[in-house]
């Protein structure tokens, strides 16, 4: 990666005003996997001097500045027990501490990288996302939008949903990439579950999602059923870490084993 110009901004307004004056300028995270591009960078974007890496609890929801580290999310005892501690499950599997205290839930989110473990439990949530410019959006929403190139995520906003939530991945290896991860969420009035890595970006298995909700018992056999719509319906694709054909069968198994859990 090469940068040409690196500005530490005193407000957004400053760091959208920069982002916006050349298509090669780009927000400066944490650079845990920015670092690791080969492009030209005209402007980078430090947001350090914004007061943007706190945690608020309210009483409504979780408002995390998009600079907050993934070791500051992972170690807020708030977050360890909401909905059975599932984001900080999927934060502490990621890399090494070191790599946590350097990547920021901002970069992490705004990149809509495939690999990552965090995204797939923040979609089964009532998650959203505070743009500089566009507003308040859902992470559903913005996943699947093309949109928010030229605008900055300042927060993510996760509703305190009453709710038991599940994560589970797979990987060869502790500190490797997930082959695949899954995470499940039910409450009252619904069940959400997502699929990541797949290996691209997570996406909620809508079909197996609906199939539950109209059944009244969950029983072993809809509990199958469940899994095995969810891994027909997402679609799946290999790489250096497993083919389409293995994450199929991971999806089922995962999914089951999370609705299990959850459905007790």
């Amino acid at each position: 990666m090469k940068i040409n110009n690196y500005h530490k901004v005193n407000t957004l307004d400053e760091a959208y005003a920069l982002l916006t004056s050349d298509k090669s300028s780009s927000i400066i995270a944490g650079g845990a996997w920015l670092k690791f591009s080969k492009k030209t960078i005209e402007n980078a974007i430090d947001l350090s001097n914004l007061n943007l890496d706190q945690i608020v609890e309210t009483k409504e929801a979780f408002e995390i500045g998009c600079m907050t580290t993934l070791r500051q999310v992972e170690v807020n005892k708030s977050l360890m027990t909401f909905c059975n501690g599932v984001i900080t499950k999927s934060i502490n599997e990621i890399m090494g501490v070191q790599i946590r205290n350097i990547a920021t839930i901002g970069g992490t989110v705004s990149g809509k990288y495939g690999f990552s473990d965090l995204i797939t439990p923040l979609l089964v949530l009532d998650t959203k996302l505070q743009f500089y410019k566009n507003g308040i959006i859902t992470l559903e929403e913005f996943l699947n939008s093309k949109d928010f190139k030229n605008d900055i995520l300042v927060k993510i906003i996760i509703s305190k949903k009453i709710g038991k939530a599940k994560f589970i991945s797979m990987k060869k290896t502790s500190n490797d990439f997930s082959v695949i991860n899954t995470a499940v969420f039910k409450n009252k009035e619904e069940c959400k579950i997502a699929v990541g890595a797949r290996p691209n970006g997570a996406l909620l298995a809508i079909k197996a999602m609906e199939f539950l909700d109209n059944n009244k018992t969950y029983s072993e056999e809809v509990i199958n059923e469940c899994a095995s719509i969810a891994s027909k319906e997402i679609p799946f694709g290999s790489n250096i870490r497993g083919s389409k054909e293995y994450r199929i069968e991971l999806c089922r198994v995962l999914i089951k084993r999370g609705l299990q859990e959850v459905l007790k």
